[in-house]
């Protein structure tokens, strides 16, 4: 049953919307300045096959309101991380990245967060992160454990243990004065963690009370905030090596094509190329290069320049949140001459040579999920549309490069069978097309889809087979969306989020489609004559 926007209240300020299916997943979550205007957006027609299927999904939305766009495109992205809906942009390398937890206990501790397969962090209290190694927020966690005087004993002795000794803990265990100054640090600590703006507070802060601790001739005390204050500055020197060594400049080109968009990057260290990377994600709903940008460096390290073949949308609140999460400026620039223009024609040469292989990703993986000889570039699918005897007809979809190539759809009328026999219908129209094709001396597709099971996968190829041809040829059923193969005996089944099972879904809906339009012609000429 489609979702009926127009009976749902929808607020009219910025935030984000999270777009649930049956199931009361989440699939979608999207940012507006208006929430009202965008969410509505998507009801709209003509919208684009991929958006259309998330739409189809759609059985609930949640709101999330915030006071400004700044706002929610800082919560979008930590919700897209949390929860990995499927229809958004999620990078291949974003689980590699670290979460810190301080813990739900008397005398919290500051742990690694694990996290299980579906996204959901294990154990109580709070989580921190993304971090990434030489991040300005992760500063090592034993460093970190030290500076801010937090237990690393799983369970809480009754006695000082050796990290007293070594000045490492207060010993809240044993003595009452650490227990109270406890939930100081712990704060502190937390502080740390939110942001690089929030440790220079604290710096500032601790040399406050350092100076007033002197002055009242609180040695002691003074000489743990002056170590403290040691321990954070040799981080901040580490930090700003970290960004001399290895984070100068980075270059992103990025092309679109139909649904979906390639992007590679350039990281350049002293005018060298030292990484390349490249990522595949659809355009469904808010993905774009400007979010892609944001979820990337969520990830990665900051440079000061990002240069790029077109400007994102949102560039100036893009370079905003970035610069306020680095700590220095960032601009992001559109090259015009020079070397840095030429990089950037050298990163769309590329993508171009990824796009003349087959690039879309989901070929690739069809390749090598059903063991293939080749990237399947064309691909045909058939459906039966059957409403009787007197209204059974045959439909084939043509895909080119993962996108429909509509002059190559063909309409078949039932001629040799009577009654309903999917079966025998199947096995006639794949006859009728591929003996076409001897006659006319003309090439055959890469791959063949048959939407159906194993019943009409075997009719199919024994089709095949009578004509002396031996074509990869599968069958998708709809129901689990599963994939058989010939004469293998447990069907395929490729998750649901990649993107090789959105082009077979793709052409088996545009050939349902086509062959349902098709039926319905024929049994409304019936009804005229």
């Amino acid at each position: 049953m489609t979702f009926d926007i127009s009976k749902f209240s929808i607020p009219t300020d910025p935030g984000i919307y999270l777009m649930k299916d049956l199931d009361d997943k989440i699939i979608y979550i999207g940012k507006a300045k208006n929430l009202k205007n965008r969410v509505r957006s998507y009801f709209n027609k003509n919208q684009n096959y991929k958006t259309q299927k998330l739409v189809e999904n759609i059985s609930n939305i949640e709101f999330v309101l915030t006071d400004n766009e700044s706002e929610a495109f800082l919560l979008e992205s930590n919700m897209i991380k949390k929860y990995r809906p499927r229809f958004n942009i999620e990078l291949k390398d974003q689980q590699r990245y670290t979460y810190l937890r301080v813990s739900d206990e008397k005398y919290p501790r500051l742990l690694v967060a694990r996290r299980t397969r579906d996204g959901h962090f294990l154990g109580k209290g709070k989580t921190f992160g993304p971090f990434t190694q030489g991040s300005s927020k992760l500063l090592t966690i034993g460093t970190l454990r030290k500076a801010f005087q937090i237990r690393i004993c799983k369970t809480l002795p009754k006695k000082i243990c050796l990290e007293y000794h070594l000045g490492n803990c207060e010993g809240p265990c044993e003595f009452k004065d650490a227990q109270k100054r406890y939930p100081k640090h712990v704060n502190a600590l937390e502080d740390v963690l939110k942001g690089k703006n929030q440790t220079k507070i604290f710096i500032k802060k601790l040399e406050e009370e350092m100076h007033q601790a002197a002055e009242l001739q609180q040695f002691e005390r003074a000489k743990d905030i002056r170590d403290t204050l040691i321990r954070l500055g040799s981080l901040q020197t580490k930090q700003k090596m970290e960004y001399v060594e290895n984070s100068d400049e980075e270059y992103f080109g990025i092309d679109i094509r139909e649904q979906t968009a390639i992007v590679m990057n350039f990281r350049m260290i002293n005018g060298v190329i030292r990484d390349s990377d490249k990522f595949f994600f659809d355009l469904v709903g808010d993905n774009s290069f400007s979010n892609f940008i944001y979820q990337y460096y969520s990830t990665h390290k900051i440079p000061k320049f990002i240069f790029v073949n077109e400007l994102p949308e949102n560039k100036i609140l893009l370079e905003s949140l970035l610069s306020e999460q680095s700590g220095f400026p960032v601009r992001i620039i559109v090259p015009s001459k020079g070397k840095k223009k030429d990089i950037i024609t050298l990163i769309l040469k590329n993508i171009s040579l990824i796009r003349q292989k087959g690039g879309d990703p989901g070929l690739v993986e069809l390749k090598d999920l059903l063991h293939l000889s080749v990237i399947p570039n064309v691909i045909e699918c058939f459906d039966i549309s059957n409403h009787g005897k007197d209204f059974a007809v045959g439909s084939m979809a043509q895909f080119v490069g993962g996108i429909p190539n509509k002059s190559g759809y063909r309409k078949f009328k039932i001629k040799t069978v009577s009654g309903r026999d999917d079966f025998a219908m199947i096995a006639e129209i794949i006859k009728r097309r591929y003996y076409g094709l001897l006659e006319a001396n003309s090439e055959f597709p890469d791959l063949i889809v048959i939407d159906g099971g194993k019943g009409q996968l075997n009719a199919a190829v024994s089709s095949l087979h009578s004509l002396g041809l031996k074509l990869s040829c599968i069958s998708l059923a709809k129901e689990h969306e599963e994939v058989f193969l010939y004469k293998r005996k447990h069907p395929v089944i490729i998750p649901k989020s990649n993107s090789s099972l959105k082009i077979l879904q793709h052409i088996r809906d545009e050939t349902h489609r086509f062959g349902v339009a098709y039926n319905r012609n024929i049994r409304k000429n019936k009804i005229k004559k």
